[in-house]
């Protein structure tokens, strides 16, 4: 590699490592978090793929699950549903909306990511669909079983789901 290129690439590495260093104290703190809320505690016992990251992450950006009508409205609020434009005997074949929270749908799609694992409950499913519709699609089909399961399962949390961590430090300060 000729050293200017060499230099870009030494470069970039150390501001990932920079950035990786930066972002190490919250990502403690927030899988700490995750460890003493109810609610995260349940969508990571609940929900394969679901981890100490992607909990807190769900449970912000959902908010209150019971707001919901049902598990349908969570897949349109997170803007995985399919839209789909139709007229007389034309049809697109529609995209995904993407209205909603960004990162509601980031970590949704990172949980989902998990199907793709043998162990995974919702293999089988993932499987099926990628053979039909490619790998992209079916972790978009089981990230949107994953936004169903969690209305279900904070649903059934009730107020506990919301509640503040137990042994709770300050959580004002990150560092």
């Amino acid at each position: 590699m000729p050293p200017p290129s060499r230099l870009l690439v030494d470069v970039g590495l150390s501001e990932i490592e920079g950035a990786d260093a930066r972002l190490e104290p919250i990502s403690g703190w927030l899988r700490a978090y995750a460890r003493r809320q109810p609610g995260c505690r349940a969508l990571m016992r609940e929900l394969f793929g679901v981890g100490p990251l992607c909990a807190p992450t769900i449970l912000a950006e959902l908010g209150d699950a019971r707001r919901f009508a049902g598990g349908d409205a969570v897949v349109r609020y997170a803007g995985l549903d399919i839209t789909v434009w139709s007229s007389d005997t034309k049809r697109s074949p529609g995209h995904l909306a993407r209205q909603g929270p960004e990162v509601l749908r980031w970590a949704l799609f990172e949980a989902a990511k998990c199907a793709a694992r043998p162990s995974s409950p919702d293999h089988a499913y993932y499987l099926q669909v990628k053979g039909r519709l490619g790998g992209n699609r079916a972790t978009l089909a089981v990230a949107r079983k994953l936004a169903r399961r969690c209305y279900h399962t904070l649903g059934t949390l009730g107020d506990l789901a919301y509640a503040p961590p137990s042994d709770t430090p300050d959580l004002g300060r990150v560092a």
